[in-house]
């Protein structure tokens, strides 16, 4: 490719800069005519593009994506055995008391629709941070509450940034890998979104039969929350290749003296009201304009809600039904973790016999 006495000159400057071997790999390969030389782009085998990373550091990955999802999920579904104990300490209805799992939920409805733009703007590492950060924040909040009003806003707006995942995480497991793995390691992924409900209530269910405090599943979640967060500064990189460009471009000018080195990313010049409309409105835009992103959302929407139900009527089945204790009651959710696992062990089965065929 290039070596160390390798030269680019700008045919309308007079300045020649010198390029070290570092910040060629930076550069594009030989560029075509109509390839403006200055713009930064990944080479075919550019070790800071993402999909040239090692396999056991995209599969880490892929695992802490995952394991994003469990927490936000983990967290949804977690106080529905408190709520006997809540009616008992606040004097509420149990419908007041329903809300704590709605709530949370109702702020995957907000949450997503402004971190997956951002992310599309900033980066998935960011808003990660950020996310988990207030997320914890607010668990804490939760968990020293004095009164139901403020533990249901606390739900509320902790929902909002903890689905920050479902709509990030699989961005960047599609971030790390390239079209002939990518289904794999998104079936392994999808057994997140189905584990979390399920643990929830066994966690709470024995925290309950334990007598203990219902502010201890709390600072549980904040703890579990506080470990992703670390997990999360400490390693996971940024993955969005126009952000990561943008990083090279900066490393480049700042290294070169060249000012004409660019990424593509920072070419969009935006006002605040079109960033605004840009993050505000486009999932709106793609959303009616994809009849089969209508199918997909109208049918998970169903399957979410299906799930959720389960959480208010299994207590009624088996608690008071049957009369078993809240923890028994509890474990009725496994199937939902065990039925998910199966379902990934089938696709990834199926996924890679479809691969074989293709091969040969």
């Amino acid at each position: 490719m290039h070596d160390l006495t390798t030269v680019r000159t700008n045919s309308t400057a007079a300045t020649t800069h010198v390029v070290p071997p570092k910040i060629l790999k930076a550069l594009p390969d030989e560029p075509n005519k109509d390839a403006d030389p200055f713009m930064v782009s990944f080479s075919e085998s550019d070790p800071d593009n993402p999909k040239n990373w090692s396999s056991v550091k995209r599969w880490y990955l892929t695992g802490i994506a995952g394991l994003l999802v469990l927490n936000a999920t983990f967290a949804s579904s977690a106080p529905s055995a408190l709520v006997p104990t809540l009616m008992d300490e606040f004097g509420i209805s149990r419908e007041v008391g329903n809300l704590m799992v709605s709530l949370f939920v109702a702020g995957y409805c907000v949450g997503p629709l402004i971190w997956g733009p951002l992310s599309e703007q900033y980066g998935r590492r960011p808003v990660f941070i950020l996310t988990f950060f207030v997320y914890m924040c607010f668990q804490i909040g939760c968990a020293l509450s004095k009164n139901i009003a403020s533990l249901l806003v606390f739900r509320f707006i902790g929902g909002t940034f903890a689905s920050c995942p479902l709509a990030n995480s699989g961005a960047l497991i599609g971030d790390i890998w390239d079209a002939k793995r990518l289904g794999i390691a998104s079936a392994i992924f999808a057994v997140a979104p189905f584990a979390g409900p399920g643990i929830g209530p066994v966690v709470s269910g024995y925290l309950v039969q334990s007598e203990v405090s219902w502010r201890w599943l709390f600072w549980i979640l904040t703890i579990f929350a506080g470990v992703c967060l670390l997990l999360i500064v400490f390693t996971v990189p940024e993955t969005f290749q126009p952000v990561i460009l943008v990083k090279k471009a900066q490393k480049v000018r700042r290294q070169t003296g060249n000012e004409r080195y660019y990424a593509s990313f920072e070419t969009r010049k935006l006002s605040f009201a079109q960033q605004m409309e840009n993050i505000l409105a486009r999932p709106f835009k793609i959303l009616f304009h994809e009849p089969m992103l209508i199918a997909i959302t109208l049918y998970m929407s169903f399957v979410y809600g299906c799930i959720y139900l389960l959480f208010e009527a299994y207590p009624i089945v088996f608690t008071e039904g049957h009369h078993m204790g809240a923890g028994p009651s509890g474990l009725t959710f496994l199937p939902l973790p065990i039925g998910g696992v199966i379902a990934t062990l089938v696709a990834v089965y199926c996924l890679l016999q479809s691969t074989i065929r293709t091969q040969d």
